[in-house]
């Protein structure tokens, strides 16, 4: 190997894709659609978006950033193709940026499909959700440490998942989380031996009715789960020995809170 090719540093993807949307003949109208690198956007029908990364994971130098904006009354669903993959690191954090509008009078789901995290993994995600003065929104985050059917364990990790939502200005919602390889050890005061774990919020005047029926169906042997609320939100979180009773526990409640199925891309 040449003096030159052992300077150069590896090759990292870069990607991202946004979209916005206005309200047209009583439905959302694509507007603007920009897409870089590996990342992408699909749109469906039935008001969907669906985000994807060609690169096929994350690891250390990657940079992922997705962006949506809705117009006034659009209300729509926007996810993710498959579950994103954050990869070994021996080379620093990849970073991944989420930033979602909402709209007067608008209403967003945004429901990606899980995160899996690999041993030795270091991912700094950030995810803001902007809300105008009436819109609402629904949002769910899930995580697997490494996948079991695999033989796969999670004994190294750094992970920061930055959370936010605001209204006209005002905080709604904000969640710190680092979970790295120390918190993995550290018993009940960590995951307590869960390899999965999600948090479901809801924003809307109406949330809190939710509250009954969401408890209702949190009973589950293999998901430990909780759901709290306050005025103008709801608030789930999940705990499972695994990605699979996961995502059947989360996919019931989403449906729950939705009153329609989920994309099509979840197949559950």
């Amino acid at each position: 190997m040449n003096a030159q090719a052992m300077i150069n540093p590896h090759q990292r993807s870069a990607g991202h894709a946004s979209a916005r949307f206005a309200q047209r003949s009583g439905r959302p109208s694509l507007m603007d659609l920009r897409q870089q690198g590996s990342a992408k956007a699909i749109v469906l029908e039935h008001s969907d978006i669906v985000f994807l990364n060609t690169s096929g994971g994350l690891t250390g130098g990657d940079r992922l950033d997705y962006s949506l904006t809705l117009g006034a009354g659009c209300r729509m669903t926007a996810t993710t193709q498959t579950a994103e993959r954050a990869y070994r690191s021996t080379s620093g954090a990849a970073r991944m940026s989420v930033d979602l509008t909402v709209g007067e009078g608008g209403h967003l789901d945004w429901l990606p499909q899980e995160t899996i995290l690999f041993d030795r993994a270091q991912l700094r995600r950030r995810t803001q959700i902007t809300l105008a003065a009436d819109a609402t929104c629904l949002m769910a985050e899930a995580v697997v440490l490494g996948r079991e059917a695999m033989g796969e364990t999670v004994t190294a990790l750094d992970f920061h998942d930055w959370r936010h939502v605001q209204r006209a200005g005002t905080p709604l919602h904000l969640e710190a989380l680092h979970l790295n390889t120390e918190r993995l050890a550290a018993g009940a005061a960590g995951l307590d031996g869960a390899r999965a774990f999600a948090t479901v919020v809801m924003v809307a005047p109406n949330a809190a009715d939710a509250l009954g029926p969401v408890r209702a169906a949190l009973g589950c042997a293999q998901v430990r789960a909780a759901a709290s609320a306050m005025e103008g939100r709801l608030m789930i979180r999940l705990l499972a020995s695994d990605g699979w009773p996961l995502r059947r526990k989360l996919a019931q409640i989403l449906t729950l809170l939705r009153r329609a199925p989920l994309p099509r891309v979840w197949q559950i």
